[in-house]
């Protein structure tokens, strides 16, 4: 068994990404589940928006002789038929203050938090029992939030959901940047990080789907019971199966002087340029990400209610996704050894300009075009988590690094993840559209810009110090450090006769 085992060992790296990442994707899942299953929570625990809503699944907007949405209060929505059937009911939409509240911040304000807290506490203490230890907090919170019979419930679960959740991204990219090389980190914390995305598309099927199947008479509820104790299973597996890998220092802080290294504080690392532009920059494409999140399902919805898009949102965040991520990684990989840590930044700021114009056409566009056109726009998009969190390990010193990444995503999360709460006000003035094209689009678009600004402060390729050469005409008499006849070398008498001279002149 020992030598099996041994045989085996190889594998054991893929298995420690394997867990880390899928316990990563049930976090994400139980956080964005919300924004699927909004609509079927909102009537049942009465919160958000009413609106005029379709409720027939065999006709099309075309056929109506006029849209529900227009219909201004219930009285109204009432009167809308065709063929003597009623076609539009007066119910909770999913939408309004409350669920951008439920969505974002209530979650937010307690994720950033206390993922410094956990950042500070990956650099002291045990990170694999630690990672399994919070996979519980929010498997346990998934589980409960299904359960719950009032508002204020679900939005204190998810405050503990997202405490939980927060140990994720600091203590599993802490695990990975200390088992896997430099030519495998950016693929290895792309295929990590796609937990947001893989957590984000699986919440589509899930969130629409499972709860029409009405198993066992508890609609919606199930799938926060399903996703739960997946993440119960994981935890399980993470505190059992993983080990603490030896720290190392990796990237820049490997390079530094040791005695300079000592001189470094965390104020140092955090107030570095680089650092402090790449966090804007990401709060930014951050805020653009959420923005989508928190608002695809309901948009698609509000827009095109005759299409079901949810396997497409799937296959398009899966599949597309899953693929631009690997790309963005081994990219990134294999040209940062010709550019350095800036190679990354550039790949960064291409792939997101890249990924604008499509992202403008998934709104844009009428349900075929806007899958096509966010298909392109995710397999350029979703580059960017991976390789960002690959230059921030890299140019951040060891005893610092899952401190810097808590203050990192703390920053990141409370502007890009609170700042999608201004599309309710905006679309209210502007149009929802409108509103996406604003916090959506040109999120995109901005990031980058400054991702691009911040390559020019990054380092080129490290080159290897060169030792002098040495002049290998006549003899060298350097190897002869032991002789202790301490008898002038011929060398010396050449290089010292105007000396010998003038001691020679004066005997």
């Amino acid at each position: 068994m020992l030598e099996l085992t041994k045989k085996l060992a190889f594998l054991y790296p893929t298995y420690v990404l394997a867990v880390v990442s899928i316990g990563y994707i049930f976090g994400e899942l139980g956080h964005y589940l919300i924004g699927v299953t909004s609509k079927a929570i909102a009537k049942d625990l009465h919160f958000g928006d009413i609106a005029c809503q379709l409720n027939l699944t065999h006709v099309y907007l075309t056929e109506l002789p006029v849209k529900c949405a227009t219909a201004q209060n219930e009285s109204v929505c009432a009167t809308y038929e065709i063929n003597g059937t009623r076609y539009c009911e007066w119910t909770y939409n999913g939408l309004g203050l409350d669920y951008q509240i439920l969505a974002g911040p209530s979650f937010i304000a307690v994720f950033t938090i206390v993922g410094v807290l956990m950042g500070f506490l990956a650099d002291k203490f045990n990170r694999v029992k630690m990672l399994a230890v919070c996979t519980v907090v929010f498997g346990v919170s998934i589980i409960l939030s299904g359960t719950v019979k009032e508002f204020w419930q679900l939005v204190l679960l998810r405050m503990i959901m997202a405490a939980g959740e927060s140990g994720c991204n600091p203590l599993g990219q802490g695990i990975l940047s200390d088992i896997f090389p430099e030519d495998k980190r950016a693929l290895v914390m792309a295929v990590f990080n796609w937990g947001i995305y893989g957590g984000y598309g699986i919440g589509f099927p899930v969130g629409r789907y499972v709860p029409h199947l009405n198993a066992w008479g508890l609609g919606w509820r199930v799938a926060y019971y399903g996703a739960g104790i997946v993440a119960l299973i994981l935890a399980f597996l993470t505190w059992f199966t993983l080990r603490e890998p030896e720290r190392t220092d990796i990237g820049e802080s490997a390079q530094n002087d040791h005695e300079d290294a000592k001189k470094v504080t965390i104020w140092t690392v955090i107030s570095d340029p680089r650092i402090i532009l790449l966090c804007l920059a990401a709060s930014i494409r951050h805020c653009g990400g959420m923005c989508f999140a928190y608002n695809c399902d309901l948009y698609y919805q509000t827009y095109f209610p005759d299409y079901d898009l949810g396997w497409w949102l799937f296959a398009v965040t899966i599949v597309i996704g899953s693929i631009g991520v690997v790309i963005g990684g081994i990219v990134s990989d294999k040209i940062v050894a010709k550019m350095g840590i800036r190679s990354r930044c550039v790949v960064l700021a291409i792939s997101q300009l890249v990924a604008t114009p499509f992202a403008f056409g998934s709104v844009f566009c009428t349900p075929t075009g806007a899958m096509i056109t966010l298909g392109i726009s995710y397999f350029f998009a979703e580059m960017w988590f991976g390789i960002l969190f690959a230059m921030v390990v890299e140019i951040v010193p060891l005893k610092f690094r899952s401190t810097t990444i808590g203050i990192f995503l703390f920053v990141m999360n409370n502007i890009g993840g609170n700042l999608p709460i201004a599309v309710e006000p905006v679309s209210k003035q502007i149009g929802y559209r409108e509103s996406l094209y604003i916090f959506y689009v040109g999120a995109y678009a901005l990031s980058s810009i400054m991702f691009l600004s911040t390559t020019f402060l990054m380092d080129g390729p490290v080159v290897p110090a060169s030792s002098p050469s040495k002049n290998l005409s006549g003899h060298d008499n350097v190897v002869f450090t032991g002789d202790d006849t301490n008898l002038p070398t011929i060398t010396a008498l050449v290089r010292n006769g105007k000396k010998l001279d003038d001691e020679s002149s004066r005997l």
